[in-house]
């Protein structure tokens, strides 16, 4: 079975829509994010500075729009089951996907999740990153720094989040106690309690919104921890509450190895998820999407699978 994972939000740069940029199928996507970024999401990449495109809304539409682009290029050659999940922000484009929105419903869904969390932050929230130490030496150096486990990853890889100042103090210490350490370009606070006000209002909207049962073809899982998601009225609390509490996005993983996953395809932006599963599960073939030069070349590699 061939899983597609969609990213979170990371580093976004100017490239990010050369494989779809031109291709038809794609210009429903770009159309419906250009009423929620203000501007032709092809023309927002190439014409704003990096930190502009870190902006937390900007960004969250960003995300989910470029894989939403790459798999409406790729939509009418998926004929088999498959497996769908997304990591962080990138669980509303796997929604769509999975069948429950349209993919204009999913970015008007996005654009409220990003309000609420932008309006429920604090200025100075921060993302962080720590890789290689195991959870007791972890724990106090959190509770010193009064830091928060945002996501939980694969091969000792957390997430973390807090104030600014608080993620940068925690880095410092971690790197000294032989860590690999660093800042994310999300400066927000993601997963953590300090957006816990943002959890009920976008239930709210979640439950309210346009959608449809999961398609017949589509196996959904939670990003948050590898569930199945079988009935959308049972699944938005957990959704909406990931704003206020950590993903264990290495649980995710697992849980794709154990449905009988085999292949992926990282719909981006990026490959960290490709990597991320190549780690998890030695066994399975991965693939990003961004590794390929054409839509014509994935569009084959789905056809020979």
């Amino acid at each position: 079975m061939l899983a597609l994972l969609c990213g979170g939000q990371g580093t976004l740069s100017d490239k990010i829509f050369d494989l779809v940029a031109d291709q038809p199928a794609a210009e429903p996507i770009f159309a419906a994010a250009t009423a929620f970024l203000g501007a032709d999401p092809r023309e927002f990449v190439r014409t704003r500075a990096a930190d502009e495109l870190s902006v937390n809304h900007s960004s969250q539409i960003l995300t989910v729009t470029s894989a939403l682009a790459i798999h409406a290029c790729i939509a009418d050659l998926l004929t088999g089951q498959i497996a769908v999940t997304g990591y962080s922000v990138g669980e509303m484009a796997a929604w769509s996907i999975a069948g429950i929105w349209t993919a204009g419903e999913a970015l008007r869904l996005t654009d409220i999740r990003a309000r609420l969390m932008d309006s429920a932050a604090g200025p100075d929230g921060r993302l962080g990153y720590v890789r290689g130490l195991d959870r007791v030496t972890l724990a106090p150096l959190l509770a010193k720094h009064r830091c928060e486990i945002a996501i939980r990853n694969p091969d000792l890889l957390v997430i973390i989040g807090g104030a600014e100042r608080d993620v940068i103090a925690l880095c410092d210490e971690a790197a000294r106690e032989g860590a690999r350490t660093g800042l994310l370009a999300v400066k927000i606070a993601s997963h953590t309690t300090g957006l816990a006000q943002a959890c009920k209002p976008l239930q709210q909207a979640l439950d309210a919104s346009k959608h449809a049962a999961v398609a017949g073809q589509r196996v959904l899982l939670a990003g948050g921890g590898g569930e199945r998601i079988f009935a959308v009225e049972r699944a938005t609390a957990k959704l909406a509450n990931q704003l206020a509490h950590p993903i264990d996005w290495a649980v995710a993983l697992e849980a794709l190895g154990e449905l009988g996953v085999t292949e992926v395809l990282d719909l981006g932006p990026g490959h960290a998820l490709a990597e991320m599963m190549q780690a998890s599960q030695p066994s399975m073939r991965c693939y990003a999407a961004d590794g390929f030069r054409t839509i014509a070349g994935l569009q084959k590699w789905i056809t020979s699978e």
